[in-house]
């Protein structure tokens, strides 16, 4: 109801009354004007009253003062000119920052694929079964930088008796490499020296395929005729599906990989950097301690 009409309504309402009273009660009133504008303005004071108490609080608006770019931007520019380190800062805090955002994300992927990353049955485990830390490192056997890499494997395992390292199949770059990481797994699976079979293939020459693969297993007294006949059986499909799905949930899409407590390492970071992630989390818990 607007005050328009609410002072009409008191209007009526006054006139009424006075009507009634003279129809009742001879002789008639006279009708104060007086009286009636202080009723009206009473009736609308306690209308307006009403809307206030009844009405939303309303913060004003804050004046923001701006200022025109032609001027902030040489007044910037002076302040970075005065101190061009602070850009060096900066990028070293915000590389800070994005390293630990991308360990956090990746400790929560490692955490939810635990079982299957360091514990799956089927895979191969070298060195010490029982050691306190793991180093797993997916491979494809027609990689070049995995090949460069091995001698650092052959390093860590000689000189470190209480590491765990768990090989996984990450056949990525040609069919070859499938075939060869099926014949693989099945010379993961028989009673023989993994570790040799291993290093025969990336020491071998040219490209591995199924037929290079067959011939080392072959030298280790397997039979090529028989792996031949299981390498395309599902329980191996299944083991090198197992380290497709743990490379898309974790984002691996190269080789190697290596995984050591909560961080994914690509590439082929060293033998150096390989035994000082080990020691740190030997130290700490962590592949990289604080202080």
């Amino acid at each position: 109801m607007s005050r328009v009409t609410l002072a009409l309504v008191a209007l009526v309402g006054i006139l009424a009354g006075a009507l009634g009273y003279s129809t009742l009660n001879q002789p008639a009133p006279q009708t104060d004007m007086v009286a009636v504008e202080a009723m009206i303005t009473q009736a609308l004071s306690d209308y307006d009253a009403k809307r206030l108490a009844e009405a939303p609080v309303i913060v004003p608006a804050q004046d923001v003062a701006q200022i025109d770019p032609a001027t902030l931007n040489p007044m910037i520019e002076s302040f970075l000119m005065g101190d061009p380190k602070i850009l060096q800062r900066m990028s070293v805090a915000l590389e800070t920052t994005v390293k630990a955002e991308e360990r956090q994300k990746s400790g929560f992927a490692i955490a939810a694929m635990r079982d299957k990353i360091f514990n799956d049955p089927g895979q191969v485990v070298l060195g010490n079964p029982d050691g306190d830390v793991t180093l797993v490192e997916f491979f494809d056997y027609n990689c070049g930088y995995c090949r460069n890499a091995l001698p650092d494997l052959a390093t860590l395992l000689a000189e470190d008796p209480n590491l765990r390292v768990v090989l996984k199949e990450f056949p990525i770059l040609s069919n070859e490499s499938i075939d060869a990481a099926r014949v693989a797994v099945l010379v993961g699976d028989a009673d023989v020296d993994y570790w040799s079979f291993h290093e025969a293939l990336f020491t071998s020459r040219g490209q591995v395929d199924k037929q290079v693969a067959l011939a080392a297993a072959g030298a280790l007294g397997l039979s090529p005729i028989a792996l031949e006949l299981d390498m395309n059986s599902e329980p191996v499909a299944r083991k090198i599906q197992t380290s497709y799905e743990i490379a898309k949930a974790l984002n691996i899409t190269g080789t190697p990989t290596y995984i050591i407590g909560n961080e994914i390492i690509p590439g082929a970071i060293g033998l150096d950097e390989l035994k000082s992630r080990i020691a740190n989390m030997r130290a700490c818990g962590e592949t990289q301690c604080e202080g």
